[in-house]
């Protein structure tokens, strides 16, 4: 156990509301990943479905390399989908609480059919100009943050670490300067 106080003075500042919630999220991401590799024998990744869902309608080449696994990518970013609806109607809007999740301080609730809901207070436009940013840069990095992320770094894969080097450096520079800049939603 730790108990150097710099450092858990560090992980309190790192983690206002407790560690236990990543935890469990990694877990439970981790525990995906090794359902779907044992189930398939691919990685998980998000990044390839549009590729995948192409190839149900175009005969190139560089999209029929996915017919053998489109099936499993189309229930995986179902998955990802209809979970983020799930969680959006379940502890988003208070219909269940747990002591893992605290609302956000971004954002609006708003009620629709007598079920509340959130929605991030992100311009529309800043939304579809990142998403489009984040396609070109995986399609550049040959995958995403959960591909190389998870099962590559797992893997111990050099290119994975990398370009998860290369991400959270981006990242971290890209917030630290929208940040001074004074940027907000």
């Amino acid at each position: 156990m730790v108990t150097d106080p710099v450092l858990l003075q560090a992980a309190a500042e790192l983690f206002p509301n407790g560690i236990s919630r990543y935890a469990v999220g990694g877990l439970l991401v981790g525990l995906g990943t090794v359902l779907i590799y044992i189930g398939t024998g691919i990685s998980a990744g998000a990044s390839t479905f549009l590729e995948s869902t192409l190839s149900y309608v175009s005969n190139r080449s560089r999209f029929q390399q996915y017919v053998g696994s489109r099936d499993w990518r189309l229930v995986f970013t179902a998955g990802i989908i209809l979970g983020a609806l799930a969680f959006a109607a379940t502890f988003q809007s208070g219909v269940v609480t747990s002591s893992l999740y605290k609302p956000g301080t971004t954002g609006q609730l708003y009620e629709v059919a007598g079920v509340t809901l959130w929605m991030t207070d992100v311009q529309p436009w800043r939304l579809f100009v990142g998403g489009i940013l984040v396609g070109i840069g995986t399609r550049i990095g040959k995958g995403c943050t959960s591909g190389h992320g998870v099962c590559g770094v797992g893997s111990a894969s050099k290119t994975s670490l990398v370009g998860v080097l290369t991400f959270l450096t981006v990242a971290i520079g890209t917030a630290q300067v929208v940040a001074a800049l004074g940027v907000s939603p």
